[in-house]
């Protein structure tokens, strides 16, 4: 009987071992071998009974025709092998009416057409995502030399354009009006960000028509019109009459973000802004291209800008590092608006917000941690800011330590920024989003008697984001063009 129940352990052991091999590899191999590993493990569940019951067979027969000799002895009864098989077909095979469960890790593309008006379920943060890759190559757009005659100069070598004496309402109504708007995309999209000192020819209306053609003229998609957002634009007291048009206020911002404002401010012995640093709206599944901003209500000093730029800072990372960046997708989200909206009694703007796409209540997206503008054909880093929750294919760790690293570059290299003093009201600020980052000052906010600041901001969407596997950064072009 010791010999017996040795034998059934082993077997016992050998299935189960079997049957938990093919169910981990049908859990967790590639797609192409699930269907595979599937058949063979009901193959297997159907082989192992066929194999108990004929391995266990002699010690039937040697219990029937052997009861006087040593054998026999030694032979389990045929209730200890019923006994035995029931035991083993219990442990390692599913039941007859039971089905097999099989979880298989999902594989999403991040593809062209989306399905975020049904508000699908995105992938968690551990599943493979392929980012958005362009096929073909689109050639970066040539500056045809429109705006050569108006003087204009470079606020530092690597970021901002700032055009003097000029009336943009002018170029906006001049004969030759598309390619002067034509060429300022290109210089935005170049230089990053660029400045016109008091517009005060330039209204809302204006300002709206002035983003719009940006993108238009610059090759955006048709369905991409003017970004309405989800909080500046809400159904609540403060809303303004044009759900096209932000509303920039320091007076709404203390009483939507109290609890986020008083750390921002001097009070609260704040030690780091450092978080403040994003792009628009990045967890639209359309977000911007390029935002214009006009200040109306000025306080007596403070409330800089900053931008900073995301083609430096590709270019500051190491080729090898690049390498694996660009391969790289990311979860872009905003549940603080949620949270804003809850603590203050509005709902979230929930229509369409300028695109088919950006609908719904869920404010969240996919898109690459880089990203090839397609206007300039350079690459940058597009995952920075307080929009970006996590990049997939990462632990959390990893995910963190880079997110947090893509902050660090920029606050550590000042080189890489430039910081814009708001001077007269009606000065005016035309940025894009795919390749610059910004982040507001508020040192002014709750210093006595400072007043204060009110602003009108336009933000145009431009494509979905995607990465040109031809595309060079900004460095490596420029060199080109000088070679």
């Amino acid at each position: 009987m010791a010999l017996f129940t040795v034998d059934v352990w082993c077997v016992q052991q050998a299935a189960v071992k079997y049957s938990h091999t093919i169910r981990y590899k049908v859990q967790h191999h590639t797609p192409s071998m699930r269907g595979f590993y599937s058949v063979s493990l009901n193959l297997w569940n159907s082989l192992a009974a066929t194999w108990l019951t004929l391995s266990l067979t002699p010690f039937i027969i040697l219990q029937a025709a052997s009861k006087q000799n040593t054998w026999a002895a030694m032979a389990p009864s045929a209730v200890d092998v019923q006994q035995a098989v029931q035991q083993i077909t219990e442990k390692v095979l599913p039941g007859k009416q039971d089905k097999v469960e099989i979880s298989v890790l999902p594989v999403r593309e991040n593809k062209t057409e989306t399905d975020t008006a049904s508000k699908a379920p995105l992938p968690k943060p551990a599943d493979g995502v392929v980012p958005e890759t362009l096929k073909g190559h689109k050639e970066p757009l040539k500056l045809s030399g429109a705006l050569d005659k108006f003087h204009s100069f470079d606020v530092t070598p690597i970021i901002g354009r700032e055009f003097t004496n000029v009336d943009l309402a002018e170029w906006l109504h001049a004969p030759n009006s598309d390619e002067l708007l034509r060429d300022l995309a290109i210089t935005i999209s170049q230089r990053g960000v660029v400045f016109f000192r008091k517009q005060d020819n330039i209204t809302d209306d204006l300002q709206k028509e002035l983003i719009q053609r940006l993108g238009e003229l610059s090759g955006k998609p048709s369905t991409s019109k003017l970004h309405i957002h989800p909080v500046s634009n809400a159904a609540r007291e403060d809303n303004g009459k044009d759900d096209e048009i932000s509303v920039i206020s320091s007076t709404q911002a203390k009483k939507l973000y109290s609890d986020k404002t008083k750390e921002l401010g001097n009070f609260g012995n704040r030690q780091s802004g450092k978080q403040q640093w994003h792009s628009d709206i990045t967890f639209e599944p359309i977000p911007s291209d390029y935002a214009v901003l006009r200040l109306t209500k000025l306080p007596k000093t403070g409330g800089d800008t900053l931008w900073a730029s995301g083609y430096e800072l590709y270019d500051r990372i190491s080729p090898t590092l690049r390498n694996l960046l660009d391969t790289l997708t990311a979860y872009y989200a905003q549940p603080g608006f949620n949270d804003a909206a809850n603590r203050n009694g509005f709902s979230l703007y929930t229509s369409e917000r300028g695109a088919p796409e950006n609908v719904g209540d869920l404010l969240e997206a996919i898109h690459p941690v880089i990203r090839t503008n397609p206007v300039t054909g350079w690459k940058s880093v597009f995952a920075v800011g307080h929009h970006v929750q996590r990049i997939y294919g990462l632990s959390e760790d990893e995910s963190k330590h880079f997110l947090d690293w893509f902050v660090q570059l920029i606050v550590e290299n000042h080189d890489l920024q430039v910081r814009y003093r708001w001077q007269d009201v009606n000065d005016l600020a035309i940025w894009d989003n795919r390749s610059v980052y910004h982040s507001a000052t508020w040192d002014y906010l709750y210093e006595p008697g400072l007043g204060e600041r009110t602003g009108s901001r336009a933000v145009s969407l431009g494509e979905k984001p995607y990465i040109d596997p031809q595309s060079t950064s900004r460095r490596e072009a420029l060199r080109k063009q000088e070679a």
